[in-house]
């Protein structure tokens, strides 16, 4: 998003931090049985607002993906977690719950949630990096779970996508041209 005066993360979609939209969404859940947001150095405004409302928050490195998700399955119990970006402002407990009851602990290592190109070309967002499985071009939402044991270790996962064509999963928030695409969904 560049320089904008907001982090990522607090930028308002509707009335309230994209955070806490997808906080909110993800804590409905009755699958889930802890949250954690990993911040970091480069996310104080938003580590401060999430922990005003009793969200637990580990501070990370903010190096890589891999090195925060490491941190954060180390101080987490289970075998497996769901992780999900905080730019995926229309995300619905309902998905979220769709998501988990696809996954299938002891079968599945790892499932990633995929949105059809198509779908996210027509919500006016030109995808930066697709993935091409049974002859259809996917992109990636950020939704996903993962074996954390296995994650830990360094181990490969076997991937599995659960295709969708939901919206909810394809308007993420990386440009300033999709932050205004996600408010004019709740303008509308």
């Amino acid at each position: 998003m560049g320089k904008c005066g907001v982090e990522k993360p607090m930028q308002v979609i509707g009335d309230k931090p994209t955070v806490q939209r997808v906080v909110e969404a993800i804590s409905a859940s009755p699958n889930i049985d802890r949250l954690l947001v990993s911040v970091s150095d480069n996310t104080p405004e938003t580590e401060r607002f999430l922990n005003s409302l009793g969200v637990e928050t580990i501070r990370t490195s903010g190096e890589s993906f891999m090195d925060d998700l490491h941190d954060a399955f180390r101080v987490l119990d289970g075998d497996y977690v769901l992780t999900c970006p905080s730019d995926l402002p229309l995300l619905t407990t309902d998905v979220v719950d769709l998501f988990i009851e696809y996954f299938q602990p002891g079968v599945m290592e790892s499932a990633i949630a995929v949105v059809d190109e198509e779908t996210v070309v027509r919500t006016g967002i030109t995808p930066s990096y697709t993935r091409e499985h049974n002859g259809r071009e996917w992109v990636l939402s950020g939704l996903c779970i993962m074996n954390r044991p296995k994650t830990l270790a360094g181990d490969y996962l076997q991937e599995y996508l659960f295709e969708t064509d939901w919206v909810e999963l394809s308007v993420n928030v990386n440009t300033l041209d999709e932050l205004e695409l996600a408010r004019s969904y709740f303008r509308k």
